[in-house]
């Protein structure tokens, strides 16, 4: 027997074509008298949907219900022992290979820094004209912030002072990227130099 706990998966997700069929109107009937032609079909408006349901509408599709802590529990079991089992044949191919860290909060930080500046262009190999994806920068720096935002109150101290200088330094550099960017732009494209010049 397996020491791997059983659990369900439940799918709650609604597809687009049970919510179309919800939402489309009654197919008219057929006329019931020979020769009537075609017939006005006349729907009622519906009503006003109250004020909490526009609330819910402003805020997107409906999203399933969460997981029950049952649920998440059994999930979060399988996985550890996933995670386990994948440590163990990385350990079993090389012996030398300890533990794994825990990860913690600054992992995360360090991740979303080392996204934002490599597609700012930094890690280009020597020689190589760096690759910059500068909207994917913006919106990991962004992410960076909204973290900060939601985090506030909630992390030590050497946390937040971690979260803090990572997301000035990946603001400062995209200052200075988008700055390089906004004076190449005025200055236009550089002519190729002359034929049989040195």
């Amino acid at each position: 027997m397996s020491d791997t706990p059983k659990f369900e998966v439940i799918d709650r997700r609604k597809f687009k074509g049970d919510e179309d069929q919800e939402n489309q109107p009654a197919a008219p009937s057929e006329p019931t008298e020979p020769g009537a032609g075609p017939q006005l079909v006349v729907t009622e408006p519906k009503p006003e949907p109250v004020a909490t349901e526009k609330a819910a509408a402003d805020q997107g599709p409906e999203m399933p219900p969460p997981p029950t802590a049952q649920e998440s529990r059994e999930q979060k079991i399988a996985y550890d022992a996933s995670a386990q089992r994948l440590e163990d044949l990385v350990r079993a191919q090389n012996p030398a290979a300890g533990a794994q860290p825990p990860i913690t909060f600054e992992h995360l930080v360090q991740q979303f820094y080392v996204s934002a500046m490599i597609q700012m262009g930094a890690g280009a190999q020597e020689g190589q004209r760096p690759r910059v994806d500068i909207m994917g920068a913006r919106n990991t720096i962004d992410l960076l912030g909204v973290l900060a935002e939601k985090t506030r109150g909630n992390l030590t101290e050497a946390e937040d002072r971690a979260l803090q200088a990572v997301l000035f330094d990946v603001r400062m550099a995209f200052m200075e990227l988008t700055s390089m960017i906004s004076l190449q732009g005025m200055q236009g494209p550089q002519p190729p130099p002359p034929q049989g010049a040195r």
